[in-house]
């Protein structure tokens, strides 16, 4: 048995080498065709040390930083082939592939950057973390309550632009001997302001409910996906009323641990194909783009699992549900909105159909929403996160002149009494 599970590893491994080794070619033939970076001109590097599979932390940003781009220019410094193949075949800011510390190096050494943005926890990002005389700057890749938001990894970095009230208190409970007020900036969620995507149906008269369900997670703790305890048949009942439309957006990761998860996923995909042959007006849709926007947008109701999508969904403003994990070791922070939340437990979600009448029926739970809304996101009138957003870079912007000046003059300082030591030998 241990031979085999060798040889499937290896099997793995060279797979993998192989797929790498071609987006190397990949990139660097595109990136041949393509004018090479101005000196010194990126004043903001995003630092992305991942590959393909978790795109979906950099791809909220893209417009996002498009926009603070026309204030300060941003360069994405992207450290593995895949995802740099993915980011230039896209919509995506300037992107320098730096796969080596000396393609780094070089590159840093010739550009301008006085911030850094970080959008995950990767472990190179410590490569960055050994450039001074900049500021490193936490910028997260959703807003949750799930444990990854309270790692003590914040503390690895000068500041945290973070969503609000909630994510402030949540650090504080968690955090010993951290500085909130001075290395935290509530920026709310600036994303909202540019939900992308095209919507892929003719809106009717169909109650439209978005399945956006993660992935099943690789320890109990973090076991929060539910497809296998509550997608298939949520999704199936709500296919049969002939009155819903389903969104259903799998996380990309979902499977990558449970094959069983994988296999139920699958399964869904394939619901929704049948429905739509059967009924080519339902337009029911599986949705595994890169741009996320639309379907928080267009669903009457969202159901969603304890992860980022709950907030981006929070931050619609519009009713949402989310799944109770069936792992009861799974952690649940209920300090925050999970402690008011329309939970769906596994037992009620045969009765998708009348759980999405009441959310939308209800006063109170839409009244409640607004106040959580409010808790985590601040004023989310539509370019007011962007503002805050903008405005939370410039303070740091602001900040790297006071501490340049004053380091150019020590090393002036330096410089002098060096001079001075050298005429009295």
């Amino acid at each position: 048995m241990g031979v085999v599970s060798d040889a499937k590893k290896a099997a793995a491994l060279l797979r993998k080498a192989v797929v790498s080794r071609a987006a190397v070619r990949d990139v660097r033939h595109t990136v041949d065709t393509r004018p090479r970076h101005p000196l010194h001109h990126y004043r903001v590097a995003v630092y992305f040390a991942d590959g393909a599979v978790n795109m979906y932390q950099i791809r909220q940003w893209y417009k996002p930083l498009a926009e603070l781009a026309k204030v300060w220019p941003v360069v994405v410094l992207s450290r593995v082939a895949t995802s740099a193949r993915a980011m230039l075949a896209e919509d995506a800011p300037p992107v320098a592939f730096l796969p080596t510390v000396r393609d780094l190096e070089a590159f840093v050494a010739d550009q301008d950057i006085r911030v850094v943005l970080y959008v995950n926890q990767n472990t190179r990002n410590f490569q960055m973390f050994r450039y001074g005389r900049r500021w490193h700057v936490f910028i997260n890749h959703g807003e949750s309550d799930k444990m990854y938001m309270t790692t003590n990894q914040y503390k690895a970095y000068d500041y945290a632009f973070i969503a609000g009230d909630a994510a402030r208190e949540r650090l504080g409970r968690v955090l010993w001997d951290y500085d909130l007020d001075t290395r935290t900036i509530p920026i709310g969620r600036p994303q909202a302001d540019h939900y992308s995507g095209v919507l892929p149906y003719a809106p009717d008269d169909r109650t439209v409910v978005l399945y956006a369900p993660t992935w099943e997670g690789d320890r109990p703790s973090a076991h929060y996906g539910s497809i296998l305890s509550h997608g298939e048949t949520l999704v199936n009942a709500l296919l049969a009323t002939g009155r819903h439309r389903v969104i259903y957006r799998p996380h990309p990761r979902s499977g990558v641990v449970n094959r069983e998860y994988g296999a139920a996923n699958k399964r869904i995909i394939s619901a929704l194909a049948a429905a739509n042959e059967g009924d080519p007006g339902a337009h029911h849709v599986f949705d595994d783009g890169p741009e996320l926007g639309w379907q928080l947008a267009a669903a009457d109701v969202a159901v969603v699992d304890i992860s980022a999508m709950v907030y981006d969904r929070l931050a619609a403003d519009r009713p949402l549900m989310v799944t109770r994990p069936a792992d009861p070791e799974a952690l649940i922070d209920t300090h925050g909105y999970l402690s008011a939340c329309e939970w769906l437990e596994v037992g009620h979600a045969g009765a998708i159909v009348a759980e999405t009448d009441r959310v939308l029926g209800d006063a109170e739970a839409v009244a409640r929403l607004e106040q959580w809304v409010s808790h985590y996101f601040g004023d989310t009138a539509p370019g007011a996160a962007t503002r805050r957003f903008h405005a939370a870079v410039g303070r740091l912007m602001d900040s790297w002149e006071q501490w340049h000046e004053r380091t150019v003059d020590d090393e002036d300082d330096e410089e002098l009494e060096s001079e001075e030591a050298e005429l009295d030998d």
